[in-house]
């Protein structure tokens, strides 16, 4: 863990030696945990496997005929409708 004392005082040179042998860490406030810092590496597979994930969720909509076909304009106006 990395505490917020140990980034204001070391900056940037305490997320590189930290992550030297990990590729995500936590960042602890008055020892709550508050934030998690990672290699850009993690960061990039993780959005990638996110939107792989929002791809599946979408395929799997189209299979079940879970979609609508209708203009921009009428989709804009049923969601107002709500």
């Amino acid at each position: 863990m990395i505490t917020a004392n140990d980034l204001k005082t070391k900056g940037v040179a305490c997320l590189e030696e930290t992550l030297a042998d990990k590729t995500e860490e936590v960042i602890t406030v008055r020892g709550k945990e508050r934030f998690v810092v990672m290699k850009i590496e993690q960061y990039r597979y993780l959005r990638e496997m996110e939107l792989e994930a929002a791809l599946y969720e979408a395929q799997q909509d189209l299979n079940a005929g879970r979609f609508n076909k209708e203009s921009v304009d009428q989709h804009v106006d049923s969601l107002f409708a709500e």
